[in-house]
């Protein structure tokens, strides 16, 4: 059955291999980046398949946010706050790591996480047709994390990456508890190392194996397994 995504930061990497995929797979894909004037890649990728809707989306103004969500009428089977920055890979000494590097950092990677499931979670439990209304399914929001924000595998490098990386996962399982109730399921994901203006040439993951992986355990995630922290191939990762 086709499903109807909304990605977030898919203007580059992961996010629009995951929205190429997504589509080529026969679902629906609202794109989301904060300039789709600038995300070249991704209005040739929307030119090509219809089954693409492009929004610009900052998912640090919540208040926007909200306005372009009550102009969604759809239903979102699966969530993917997927947007990310990363500021610098030095330590503590690392000149990068300066006040409004760090601020666009946590407001991006964690309250943009916060405010993307505030502001869409009305299309997560909406329902269009009454098949679903029987069937008691909900939607899902997928979290990009990273194995760089494990505890027990810490690091010198990124210090500020890895902490957000680190209150992302512990977001999703927060909002897994919560929203269990409602049925629905929550997932924190390590994309893996994967070959990105991010990641660095010298990766071991191309986005294309990333996104196939990562779309498969979304397509897993449910309320019996909400709260999880995998890879994208499916190892469950230690928090």
């Amino acid at each position: 059955m086709s499903k109807t995504f909304l990605i977030t930061g898919a203007n580059r990497g992961i996010g629009l291999e995951m929205t190429r995929q997504a589509a080529m797979n026969g679902d629906q894909v609202i794109a989301c980046a904060r300039n789709i004037k600038e995300a070249t890649d991704l209005v040739t990728l929307n030119k090509e398949n219809e089954a693409i809707t492009l929004i610009s989306l900052d998912v640090t103004d919540e208040n926007s946010m909200k306005q372009i969500a009550a102009e969604i009428q759809c239903k979102i089977d699966i969530l993917v706050c997927n947007a990310g920055v990363l500021n610098g890979y030095g330590g503590l000494e690392d000149d990068a790591h300066h006040s409004q590097a760090i601020h666009a950092v946590l407001m991006t990677n964690i309250a943009g996480i916060f405010f993307t499931a505030r502001s869409f979670l009305p299309h997560l439990v909406k329902k269009n047709s009454k098949s679903e209304e029987q069937s008691g399914a909900y939607g899902k929001i997928a979290i990009i994390s990273s194995i760089m924000g494990s505890q027990k595998r810490a690091g010198s490098n990124a210090p500020i990456y890895r902490a957000s990386k680190a209150a992302a996962t512990n977001l999703a399982r927060s909002l897994a508890i919560e929203l269990a109730p409602r049925s629905i399921a929550v997932g924190a994901y390590h994309p893996g190392w994967v070959r990105t203006d991010m990641g660095g040439p010298s990766a071991d993951v191309s986005p294309q194996e990333s996104a196939a992986g990562l779309l498969a355990r979304f397509d897993k995630l449910n309320i019996a397994s909400t709260g999880i922290y995998e890879s994208y191939s499916g190892e469950k990762l230690p928090f």
